[in-house]
């Protein structure tokens, strides 16, 4: 095994599990409902699903080749991608979970 066999392992592991991260908030931004975008002050859901869906084709082209096919590489257009699923994932979602009730998670004392 060559170093550029490790380096193309190493960007196809992280590549895929961005990929995931970008399916995951487009996935949570498809279950929750619309009206909570609006009233926690964010985009509406139509336009998080439009950003999102194009942050998973961007995610899906950036993947890299099989090993045969050529060295793949961490390009502009994965960055944009989760970049994307990220503030999705670090601002809007917490906005809208407080909205919606946060998910159930509570102990005796407050959530958890």
């Amino acid at each position: 095994m060559t170093v550029g066999d490790i380096q193309y392992f190493i960007i196809l592991t992280l590549s895929v599990l961005a990929f995931g991260m970008e399916i995951y908030a487009l996935v949570d931004a498809g279950r929750t409902r619309a009206d909570a975008f609006t009233a926690a002050g964010k985009l509406t859901k139509q336009k998080w699903l439009i950003i999102l869906a194009v942050a998973v084709a961007l995610g899906f082209i950036s993947l890299p080749p099989p090993v045969g096919l050529g060295q793949g590489t961490l390009n502009l257009f994965g960055i944009v991608a989760v970049v994307a699923a990220a503030v999705y994932l670090a601002d809007v979602r917490p906005a809208v979970r407080q909205i919606r009730g946060g998910g159930g998670r509570s102990g005796p004392y407050g959530p958890w």
